[in-house]
């Protein structure tokens, strides 16, 4: 009898301890992630400032930039996308068409907007000459297990990565980041717009979810303990 209070001691101190560390590693979750995005609206909410000379993801993600270019004539690739969660003008899926520019600090990638599936061999031309591009700094998407592979013979992407799409494309060396154009909105396709940072924070119900385990295993094990005592007692 000794024998099975100490097993199921050990094991409801276990499983307590693991939930209630998954609750505490959520709330650690909950406060990086007010501050990131505290952080995020902080950059896209303010004026736009000049290119920098060596943007830096960790500091300049997401910060608003302007910046002349000149973009090279027939040149984009198309960038699948299922959505976006960062632009709410955007109705659903269809592609992100990727352009090169070259400015002052060399080729740059411009996100040019969005396009929608059934509108993608209608994608307007870039503009000539020097345009002066308002947008937001972005790096490249990390890819997983689910990306489809990129299909450079239809000239479609499943990733907004310039380098890789620069590479296959014979566009030369270019910037390790790419820009969100905000502005100018040209008449037709793709559709160009601001960022809105709304990144999902559900952290606070998984930790009480986790906390709200831990105390329902605590509750079922002192209501078997004491149910295993009497049963001791009466014997």
């Amino acid at each position: 009898m000794k024998r099975s209070v100490v097993t199921a001691s050990a094991f409801a101190a276990i499983g307590f301890a693991i939930l209630c560390g998954l609750g505490i590693w959520q709330v650690e979750r909950l406060q990086w992630k007010e501050k990131l995005i505290a952080d995020l609206n902080a950059r896209v909410s303010v004026p736009p400032v000049p290119l920098p000379a060596a943007p830096e993801q960790a500091a300049d993600e997401f910060r608003r930039v302007r910046v002349r270019v000149q973009f090279a004539p027939g040149e984009q690739a198309l960038v699948y996308t299922p959505g976006s969660a960062l632009r709410p003008d955007v109705p659903g899926a269809g592609y992100w068409v990727m352009a090169p520019g070259k400015s002052e600090r060399g080729t740059v990638v411009v996100n040019r907007g969005y396009v929608a599936p059934n509108a993608r061999g209608n994608a307007g031309a870039a503009p000539v000459g020097d345009v002066e591009i308002l947008g937001t700094l972005r790096w490249p998407e990390e890819g997983t297990y689910f990306t489809p592979r990129d299909e450079p013979a239809n000239n479609v992407w499943y990733r907004r990565d310039p380098v890789s799409i620069a590479a296959a494309k014979n566009w030369g060396a270019v910037a390790p980041f790419y820009i969100e154009q905000e502005a100018p909105q040209l008449p037709g396709a793709p559709k160009a717009g601001p960022l809105v940072v709304k990144l999902p924070n559900n952290h606070l119900q998984y930790a009480i979810t986790w906390f709200g385990l831990a105390g329902a295993l605590a509750a079922v094990y002192f209501v078997w303990l004491r149910s295993h005592l009497r049963r001791v007692r009466s014997r």
